[in-house]
């Protein structure tokens, strides 16, 4: 008899346009932000910036893609991506980089790729391991 097989269904937690959040949000699953955010962002799984979102604060995910602006630290186990009207102004780190004709960005960028990098996205405060 065959096993049944079970597919983890994240959620996609989504913060639009008009909504401005003071405070920080910790997410299991993928979230989308097209509002404003001041304070620290703990993804586990994707983030999206959306062009007209606005972050104070830092970003930890293990996947980013980034469109809006970001004041602050963003740092990214696996792929940053960072489209054309992305503006940083913080320090980036990140597994992989992918930057389109026309973002921005200030501050120091490390990229992890060796075997050896890792990094660790926790909730229970940030914990980055850099080998």
């Amino acid at each position: 008899m065959a096993k049944p097989v079970f597919n983890e269904v994240k959620a996609l937690n989504s913060i639009a346009q008009d909504t401005r959040i003071t405070g920080n949000i910790d997410s299991d699953g993928d979230i989308r932000i097209d509002g404003i955010l001041d304070g620290i962002l703990r993804c586990k799984g994707r983030v999206v910036l959306g062009p007209e979102a606005r972050i104070k604060g830092e970003i930890h995910s293990n996947t980013a893609e980034i469109a809006g602006s970001v004041d602050g630290e963003v740092t990214v186990a696996d792929l940053l991506s960072l489209k054309s009207t992305a503006i940083i102004n913080g320090d980036l780190i990140m597994g992989r980089f992918s930057v389109e004709p026309g973002a921005r960005f200030s501050g120091i960028c490390k990229m992890n790729s060796s075997e050896k990098s890792h990094l660790d996205i926790g909730f229970a405060g940030l914990k980055k391991e850099i080998s």
